[in-house]
């Protein structure tokens, strides 16, 4: 019998600004066995919230 198992994707992620609220930017890494996948963004007017919760959906919406 052959192996079922699956590889999990490690998905790490961040954002801020600064002032707050003020200039944000934000950033994931997504790892899956070799491959990785790099994201990132900013706004101009945003708050440290907006930007941690854009980065986890943005990693998300990016798995298939």
């Amino acid at each position: 019998m052959g192996s079922n198992k699956k590889q999990a994707v490690v998905i790490y992620t961040d954002g801020g600004c600064e002032p707050n609220p003020g200039v944000g930017g934000w950033g994931a890494v997504l790892i899956y066995g070799k491959t990785i996948k790099e994201l990132s963004g900013s706004e101009k007017h945003t708050t440290n919230n907006q930007m941690e919760m854009t980065a986890a959906v943005a990693a998300l919406s990016a798995l298939k």
